[in-house]
């Protein structure tokens, strides 16, 4: 079984979290051992996004298995970033997958979060500015991977963001019939 969480923070970018946690359960929903865990930082189920739009979570943070996860993916929207940021969970977990070599994500401010722990490096993507003072090189591209860490730039990119997540987590097969599902080629 594959465990990815995506933490509802308030302040989230509703676009970007919508489209990683809509590719993410399309993909559970054909691959019965992959699980996707959207949680809320706190014990408040509905979170409001930056748009004013509010989701809610499935769970909250304080009762998912940490040691139980493969990746995590963040989405952006600057209040989001900066509520993960300050969250002290959320960094031990980027820490932990990380020093596993697992699968560590993050889209448009979301790559301060990673930087603020301390696992930013090489090439990375953000949504453009909020590259000042991190670490690393930022490239302008929709998505970039670099091992086990994946970036997207912003609410635009999301879907693919998500989709290669799929990739990373599921393998090609998986990711082939998403893309395709989709319509992306239509997007070309």
């Amino acid at each position: 079984m594959k465990k990815i969480l995506i933490p509802l923070a308030d302040g989230f970018e509703e676009a970007e979290f919508i489209g990683i946690a809509d590719v993410l359960k399309r993909a559970s929903e054909n691959v019965p051992d992959f699980e996707v865990i959207i949680a809320s930082l706190d014990k408040n189920l509905l979170v409001k996004g930056a748009n004013n739009i509010s989701i809610q979570a499935e769970t909250t943070l304080d009762k998912v298995d940490l040691n139980s996860l493969d990746g995590i993916a963040l989405a952006g929207g600057f209040g989001g970033m900066n509520n993960l940021k300050n969250n002290p969970t959320i960094i031990k977990i980027i820490q932990d997958l990380h020093s596993k070599n697992k699968l560590v994500a993050a889209i448009c401010a979301s790559p301060i979060v990673l930087n603020h722990a301390g696992i930013l490096s090489g090439d990375f993507t953000c949504y453009p500015g909020c590259e000042n003072g991190l670490n690393g090189n930022r490239l302008n591209q929709a998505i970039v991977v670099n091992k086990n860490v994946i970036t997207s730039a912003g609410p635009a990119t999301a879907i693919l963001f998500g989709l290669e997540i799929v990739r990373y987590l599921l393998g090609e097969e998986v990711y082939k019939a998403l893309y395709e599902g989709l319509l992306i080629p239509l997007t070309k």
